[in-house]
């Protein structure tokens, strides 16, 4: 026989066991002796003999120590452990491109999962800070309009003391409100335009305000003011705020009664700075006073009394307003009727169809909790599937531990804490991770979360993981393979069979279909929000500035700042509105024309203008004109869109007349002078609603059109110095139309980013796995591609027959994921009246942009297999 310089080597596995059982100093002497042994008896004798001797010697020197190490182990839990982990350690560092596929795919699933389980958590947590949080309600009213049920928050004044005096008995607190809006403070030469609420007295104590200064009482007097830390550092630095004076917005001077920490992002007035009295904003607005049960701009909170049940409160409430509206035959046919909404609910469970409750921001955490899961899933499928791949290569190691005295337990035990190490690596990597990017994700998210290190559920929750994706992962070497015969191991007994890697194809099919619906979920999303946008919004944005007037300074001053900013020159139009352009702040019945249905129940969008509005947001004229500052007839004029044009069925209304009844009072007789293209005011993705234009000096913001040949930056220099010579007393606040209205999309932006960025990580996450696979295969057909090189294969056929398994696979997961999501998609998409159009082109571009990926990363390891030199294939054990 002829010697090579490989026979004449002993096993190096042998020698590997020998180190492993013995200590350094006794290993070192016994392999000198041995080696010595073996040179001498290959050279002699035949070199097969050689190495099958060595490993009789061997396992005579180990077996003494072996057949003592359980009853050792089992005395000293420590050293076992710590066998356990020299163990693991070792397969780590000897498997390197495996360990860090492992490790890094489940770094980024864990990662992922952490940061949206907090974002989770912090919306299901909304407004837990209240103390009462269980007994706090908000009245809101249903009404009935051709046949819809409407749902608002908008309630009458009477309404507050109805609740007081009728049905006291289930309210501890009845709490009137406005809604959170613009106000100007001033403290000496500090002017702020600050988010603030009027409200009851006793909405400290409803709404737990913890007290920085002063106590919660601090709104019984009428000229008193809460404010926020945060504010109270901005007006008055590290001076004592309490009993300091403020001027409100230009009107009235109120005292600081006390200070409250701010309220938490996650709750529903975090965006309040301070909160006044209620009866000092109805001495601002009289007219309230006279208003009845058919006038609605206020909110109301109630607190239940200990004893009282929601929904027996919100039956017995049910009429209060119906009962008092009796002689409003119109209001009556609306049908208004009031209901409880519970705190629980006011933020994930805000949206209303015909009257029912149909969720809201809730779909959402179903959504990001299934993207999560799943994300999480691919990583753990990645792990299982190479844990079991690479766990057939250690039959042999099984064998010779069984030989050498190892019992059954212990080889368990020995994979599961493999397992169980992995886990803990890339949880730690992910914490890590997971802490550095947070502020990216709250930025993202537009939330201000933190890594909860104090809190033991996220501890608890860890570990269950830890434990439970440990557990799974090891199940099969540990139970399976320890179960195994020595002999029948190290004889080369253990044959995987056909169907051993059916279940990691399995799992694989699962990733890529996870990846692909995800992936067209996101291109799905982006067109919604990029139809929306393109959608035609009846006015032009560009250059359009939106001022609300907060104080009387405005009106008092308004033709002077006409005057002022038309010889600015950089000024095109002004014009003044109830609200902003990019909303709706007014809405009413009451409305009649000739030949209209008895029977129609009508609600219209009423926004009282000046006559310069139409020029200044750029009208779109279907009919007729404009209005006219030169024709006093105008004052009972009305322009209409072309939703409420179609409503009234007139073939040409312009000069047709509409009678408009508010509350019980006949407000005029209004004649149709224009019909203008709809104007998107509300959400892009509704439908437009009727709405009629009528002028008014009754208006609360002003709207100016930068000169087209002026840019923004030119203009709002020269626009401020006009506030500021005219009215000093108020800061120059602005919004530009173009801005607020693309916020409107920001809920679906947010979506849309938070999707892209998941479906990029699971397609990550599934191409590692698949990477990791696609090199096991070729290890394990090594032999093979260098068989099939000597008898004349080229590299493109052992190129097609690595990647052919692959590519199958991610096919059948595309079949499979496009019927998935175009399902999850359309019923998304069945939210929006006006939306987009699923395309047979998404699932194509989104099925061949897989099937390349999984071409690119299964190609680098199969055609490395099969560019390698066949006599070094063959000559691999």
């Amino acid at each position: 026989m002829a010697m090579t310089k490989r026979t004449l080597q002993p096993p190096r596995s042998a020698q590997k066991l020998l180190l492993w059982f013995l200590r350094d100093d006794l290993a070192e002497e016994v392999l000198g002796d041995l080696d010595e042994k073996f040179l001498k008896m290959a050279t002699r004798r035949s070199p097969v003999m050689a190495r099958l001797n060595y490993w009789y010697q061997v396992l005579h020197y180990v077996r003494p120590f072996a057949i003592r190490r359980p009853t050792q182990e089992r005395t000293n839990h420590f050293d076992m452990f710590q066998s356990y982990f020299n163990v693991g350690w070792r397969n780590l560092f000897r498997n390197k491109g495996y360990s860090l596929i492992n490790i890094g795919g489940l770094t980024v699933g864990m990662a992922v999962a952490m940061l949206i389980g907090l974002w989770i958590f912090d919306e299901l947590s909304y407004n837990h800070h209240h103390r009462n949080y269980e007994r706090i309600a908000r009245v809101m009213r249903h009404g009935t309009v051709n046949g819809e049920t409407f749902t608002t928050t908008w309630l009458p004044y009477p309404l507050g003391e109805e609740l007081r005096t009728k049905y006291g008995e289930s309210f501890k607190h009845v709490l009137m409100a406005s809604p959170p809006g613009s106000h100007i403070l001033t403290s000496g030469d500090k002017k702020l335009n600050i988010q603030g609420a009027f409200i009851d007295p006793g909405a400290p104590e409803v709404f737990t305000f913890n007290m920085v200064r002063g106590n919660r009482d601090g709104l019984t007097d009428l000229q008193s003011i809460l404010l926020s830390a945060t504010l109270a550092r901005k007006l008055f630095g590290d001076e004592d705020p309490i009993d300091k004076v403020l001027l409100i917005d230009n009107r009235t001077n109120v005292k600081v009664t006390g200070v409250y920490e701010d309220l938490p992002h996650n709750t529903h007035f975090h965006g309040v700075q301070f909160f006044a009295p209620w009866e000092l904003y109805v001495s601002f607005n009289e007219w309230m006073k006279w208003q009845g049960f058919g006038n609605n701009f206020l909110d109301i909170y109630v607190e239940l009394s200990p004893n009282t049940n929601l929904a027996s409160a919100s039956d017995l409430i049910k009429n209060a307003i119906l009962d008092n509206v009796q002689d409003d035959k119109g209001y009556v046919a609306i049908n208004p009727q009031l209901l409880l909404h519970p705190m629980q609910k006011w933020h994930l469970y805000s949206a209303w169809n015909n009257g029912v409750n149909t969720g809201g921001l809730i779909q959402f955490v179903w959504l990001f909790a299934i993207v999560g899961s799943f994300v999480l899933l691919l990583a753990c499928i990645n792990f299982m599937n190479l844990s079991t791949a690479r766990s057939e290569k250690r039959v042999k190691e099984v064998g010779i531990r069984k030989t050498i005295g190892s019992v059954r337990n212990q080889l368990i035990n020995q994979f599961f804490f493999e397992s169980l190490l992995v886990v803990v690596i890339a949880f730690l990597l992910a914490m890590a991770v997971a802490a550095i990017s947070i502020s990216w994700f709250n930025d993202l998210a537009g939330k201000k979360m933190t890594m909860p290190w104090g809190n033991y559920y996220f501890w608890l929750a860890a570990t269950g993981f830890i434990i439970f994706t440990g557990l799974v992962a090891g199940s099969y070497p540990a139970l399976y393979l320890s179960s195994f015969k020595p002999i029948q191991a190290l004889k080369g007994g253990f044959r995987a069979g056909r169907l051993a890697s059916l279940p990691r194809k399995v799992l694989v099919v699962i990733q890529f279909t996870v990846s692909v619906v995800l992936i067209t979920g996101t291109i799905i999303v982006y067109q919604q929000i990029q139809f929306a946008k393109n959608r035609p919004v009846g006015y032009n944005r560009e250059g359009l500035l939106m001022i609300q007037m907060t104080t009387r300074d405005f009106h008092a001053n308004l033709d002077v700042l006409h005057t002022e900013l038309e010889k600015s020159g950089v000024v095109a139009a002004v014009g003044e509105s109830i609200g902003p352009v990019t909303d709706v702040w007014a809405s009413n019945g009451g409305f009649d024309w000739r030949d209209k249905d008895p029977a129609l129940q009508t609600e219209f969008a009423t926004l009282a203008i000046t006559a310069g509005y139409g020029e200044t947001v750029g009208w779109q004229f279907l009919k007729g004109r404009d209005f006219s500052r030169e024709l006093a007839s105008d004052s009972l004029a009305m322009v209409i869109n072309e939703t409420a044009a179609k409503l009234m069925g007139f073939e040409d209304p312009i000069g047709e007349e509409v009678r408009w009844k508010a509350g019980w009072t006949t407000t005029g007789q209004y004649n149709i002078i224009g019909v203008i293209q709809d104007m998107v005011m509300e959400s892009p993705f509704s439908p437009p609603i009727p709405t009629v234009f009528f002028l008014n000096r009754n208006v609360s913001w002003m709207n100016i059109k930068i000169s087209p040949e002026a840019t923004a930056s030119e203009a709002l220099p020269k626009i401020e110095a006009v506030f500021k010579k005219v009215i000093p007393s108020v800061p120059f606040d602005y919004k530009f139309a173009g801005q607020e209205y693309m916020l409107k999309f920001s809920a679906e932006e947010r979506i849309g980013t938070l999707s892209s960025v998941f479906a990029v990580l699971a397609i990550f996450i599934s191409c590692l796995g698949l990477f990791g696979l696609a090199s096991f295969v070729a290890e394990q057909r090594t032999r093979e591609i260098g068989i099939r090189k000597v008898v004349g294969a080229s590299v493109f056929n052992l190129w097609r027959l690595l990647s052919r398994d692959f590519v199958l696979l991610v096919i059948i997961s595309c079949l499979l994921a496009v019927p998935i999501a175009h399902y999850l998609m359309s019923s998304w998409l069945q939210k929006y009246a006006y939306r987009v159009e699923i395309s047979w082109w998404v699932f194509f571009i989104t099925s061949v942009g897989a099937f390349l990926i999984t071409l690119l990363t299964v190609s680098y390891q199969a055609i490395k297999a099969a560019t390698l030199n066949p006599v070094k294939s063959l000559k691999t054990e």
